[in-house]
């Protein structure tokens, strides 16, 4: 991209892993715990004896007969699914240990350990899937920084014992995403996208920042004379959904709701008219698509269609692609296996 001379990106499904391995693994308690675990899934992924005893056990026990989830060094999420995993098969280790022994085993205070990294975890493995599907772009970068953010600082009940891994997390979380607000590529992006608009910015000056920037590229339109536009229709309000489906769906309406007054009613002058008329709407539903909202609506806001078209084209992670050449290699490989 560089020597394309063109802007880029990094990955966020990579940067959340270097959250969680900068913030959280790198813990001498929590990475000995890992180890341990690490340790008794490559114990039944070699031995085809073990791995059939234990799924004797599974099933005596009325438990899931599944394999233990083996770690993958370059992607964390393997790490939070060997955990999961191991957490789930506990009382069949257990049995599996009395009655035939194992050199490695986690004890009782790392299977506490590991049970409050997974409550840690949960946010970023939700994340990471949401962000790395094939429809996520750019815009959703900023809100899930701070939807994040906001999880992690939040005091609760349930914090007792892991208030230290959260504080850990949220530092590296600003770290590695410490001027995500600043970069166009992201900011214009979350404006020009309807779920969100201006209401994820973590500070009001970061929000008057990121919609300057906006309009400079409205002003950058070729043959564009900034004319007031015929803007009289009410705000469209679209119904949310009852109930959020997890934790993180219930923090990004509250900071939707927190923003939504501060959106509306502000006075559109000159050529600004367009893009103020526009973050007065109400932001459409998560599962609501934008790129579909800017095709009914791009005779209402001519101008900020032709930036939306550019800003939402933006992937905001290399997974999609990966999963692409990945798809290409098997169906090459399958062909030459049948060409033979």
């Amino acid at each position: 991209m560089s020597n394309a001379e063109l802007p880029s990106l990094p990955c966020t499904a990579y940067t959340l892993q270097l959250v969680v391995h900068e913030g959280l693994l790198s813990q001498r308690s929590v990475a000995d715990a890992m180890a341990v675990g690490c340790k008794i899934v490559g114990h039944f992924k070699h031995s085809a004896l073990a791995s059939s005893r234990l799924k004797d056990i599974q099933l005596q026990v009325n438990q899931p007969a599944r394999r233990l989830q083996q770690e993958v060094q370059t992607r964390w999420n393997s790490t939070f699914y060997m955990i999961q995993t191991l957490i789930e098969q506990k009382q069949a280790l257990g049995i599996f240990v009395s009655e035939y022994g194992l050199t490695d085993m986690l004890m009782a205070h790392q299977w506490t350990l590991q049970e409050k990294v997974i409550s840690v975890l949960g946010p970023f493995e939700e994340l990471t899937r949401k962000v790395s599907s094939s429809d996520a772009m750019a815009a959703d970068v900023i809100p899930a920084v701070t939807v994040l953010h906001r999880f992690l600082t939040r005091e609760t009940d349930e914090d007792r014992g892991i208030k230290a891994m959260k504080g850990t997390l949220a530092a590296a979380v600003r770290m590695q995403f410490t001027d995500v607000e600043e970069n166009p590529l992201y900011g214009n992006a979350m404006l020009l996208n309807l779920r969100y608009t201006n209401r994820f910015f973590s500070s009001t000056i970061t929000a008057a920042n990121a919609k300057e920037m906006l309009k400079l590229e409205l002003l950058r339109l070729p043959g564009d004379k900034q004319e007031d536009h015929d803007l009289n229709d009410p705000p469209s309000r679209k119904a949310r959904s009852d109930q959020p489906t997890t934790s993180l769906d219930s923090m990004f309406e509250e900071i939707t709701d927190e923003q939504a007054s501060a959106s509306v009613g502000k006075a559109a002058v000159g050529s600004s008219v367009e893009l103020e008329t526009y973050l007065g709407e109400a932001t459409i539903l998560r599962e609501d698509k934008p790129l579909q909202y800017w095709m009914i609506n791009k005779v209402q806001f001519p101008n900020l269609a032709k930036v939306a078209d550019r800003y939402l084209s933006a992937l905001c992670t290399s997974v999609d692609s990966e999963r692409l050449f990945s798809s290409v290699s098997r169906k090459i490989v399958h062909c030459y296996f049948v060409w033979i």
